[in-house]
């Protein structure tokens, strides 16, 4: 039975999309006509340095702020928001229940064996599921996801969010953000990724994680330091500029001559080895031994030739990631420095569509 608020047309709220990662906070509105998403707000504001240490919130009223700052920036009426924690922080394990439960059944089963799967206190985590579907094993049991977290990692968002004056509404994971990223970009893949293995490889300021994803669902994922600041770095070394200086050099340009050959290529080569030593890791511990296609997410991603660059070294079709080419921008939004942010909003986008769950 449809419910009241349905029927009268009460829509819930929307949800704003917050990546809070080492360097920014990147927010991102969404709606959506008939089949069609459409962007009606976004920033990314940057976060003073060490407030966020590879993706643990170091301090928490240093990115409430940003992330105030951000959503003044972006002029949203949202008032609601979604976050991730890092996979890092997650503990994630897929269990076989009785397919004839029902859902407070099963949670009470759930949190009455929790701690065979959990090595930490009850007291301390946050713990949700979801259920998969049919074991393809025993069609009288279902596959279950069980995915945990300290607490702290949770309450530290929470906080942070209440801090910018918001309400957090929903607290994921980033793997599956990014997979429900994933989904504005199947058009642009082999088969529309279906059956396929693909990989999204994504570089932050200090950390990549490599997503693997078989038939659109998330079958790996790996974090490994390394990231873009330490081009921004190299920069900083070469020219004797200040962090920030260095960043705003490395985005618009003006660098020496020798920049390209001496600072740039060396650090797009060293990339390119970070993608293939990920997918190395991810070989090595699964059946696996090829992907069909590399995405490139992240801001380090936007360098120009590097998805060149890495299909030649690796042999494998890549592409960097827009999840909104084929979505509406609102008149508001410049389009172009949407399309230079678009990789590194992968994570937001997806938190953004939890506004359509």
């Amino acid at each position: 039975m449809a419910s009241l608020s349905n029927l009268m047309g009460k829509k819930r709220p929307g949800i704003l999309g917050l990546d809070i990662s080492t360097t920014a906070i990147k927010l991102l509105e969404l709606s959506k006509s008939g089949d069609k998403y459409r962007v009606e707000s976004y920033a990314v504001e940057p976060l003073p340095p060490n407030s966020v240490v590879e993706k643990n919130i170091a301090d928490v009223d240093a990115v409430g702020e940003a992330i105030k700052r951000a959503v003044k920036r972006s002029n949203t009426k949202l008032r609601h928001a979604a976050a991730a924690v890092a996979g890092s922080a997650v503990i994630t394990k897929v269990i076989t229940m009785p397919a004839d439960r029902s859902d407070d059944e099963m949670e009470a089963d759930i949190m009455n064996e929790a701690d065979q799967y959990i090595p930490y206190p009850l007291d301390e985590i946050n713990l949700d599921f979801e259920v998969l579907g049919p074991s393809p094993d025993d069609p009288e049991l279902y596959d279950v996801l069980l995915a945990a977290s300290r607490s702290e990692n949770v309450d530290v968002r929470v906080e942070a969010i209440e801090i910018a004056g918001l309400k957090a509404q929903v607290i994921d994971v980033e793997a599956y953000a990014m997979e429900n990223a994933f989904a504005m970009l199947k058009e642009q893949m082999p088969d529309h990724g279906l059956d396929k293995t693909i990989a999204v490889v994504d570089v932050g300021a200090t950390m990549t994680t490599l997503n693997v994803l078989h038939d659109l669902k998330t079958i790996y994922t790996r974090e490994q330091v390394f990231g873009g600041k330490q081009l921004t770095e190299e920069i900083q070394r070469r020219y004797g500029l200040s962090y920030e200086e260095a960043g705003m050099a490395k985005r618009q340009g003006g660098l020496p001559d020798n920049y390209v050959p001496e600072v740039l290529e060396p650090f797009k080569e060293a990339m390119s080895q970070q993608v293939s030593r990920s997918l190395q890791f991810f070989f090595s511990s699964s059946q696996y031994n090829s992907v069909d296609h590399i995405v490139l997410a992240g801001g380090s991603s936007s360098i120009a030739g590097i998805d060149e660059m890495i299909e030649q070294s690796l042999g494998v079709p890549t592409t960097v990631a827009n999840p909104f080419s084929n979505m509406i921008i609102s008149p508001k939004i410049k389009a172009q420095v949407l399309s230079n942010d678009a990789p590194a909003l992968m994570i937001a986008c997806g938190l953004a569509l939890r506004s359509f769950d």
